[in-house]
């Protein structure tokens, strides 16, 4: 089993930025594709970014321009940095991955951006 553990969450003002972090750790083969998706209250789970094993990213429209996702293989760990911050972005925030074609989510870190 693989487990994804998130941490950076936080509450920041609109504007404001704040960078996620989760680390995989467990039995792991080879970790492929690494994700973050997010859940707001009484809204349907979405994808935000995600990132290959070589490094290509794709990312949300409602998100382009201000989140960056990067991922340290070394270290089995994938990042989120948000900049520019709305209130519109006020959601759990989940790490997924992907290892021997199983996925994995992590429990998730609240971002609440409110001024």
């Amino acid at each position: 089993q693989v487990q994804l553990v998130e941490s950076g969450g936080g509450l920041v003002q609109p504007g404001g930025s704040l960078s996620l972090s989760c680390a995989a750790s467990g039995s792991i083969f080879r970790i492929n594709a690494m994700d973050w998706y997010r859940q707001a209250p009484g809204k349907q789970r979405e994808l935000v970014a995600s990132i290959g094993s070589g490094g290509n990213t794709n990312y949300a429209d409602s998100v382009k321009g201000r989140f960056t996702i990067s991922r340290d293989n070394a270290k089995n760990t994938v990042y989120l940095k948000m900049t520019s911050l709305k209130p519109e972005d006020t959601a759990v925030y989940y790490c997924h991955a992907y290892d021997r074609g199983w996925g994995y989510w992590g429990q998730g870190t609240q971002v609440t951006v409110s001024s």
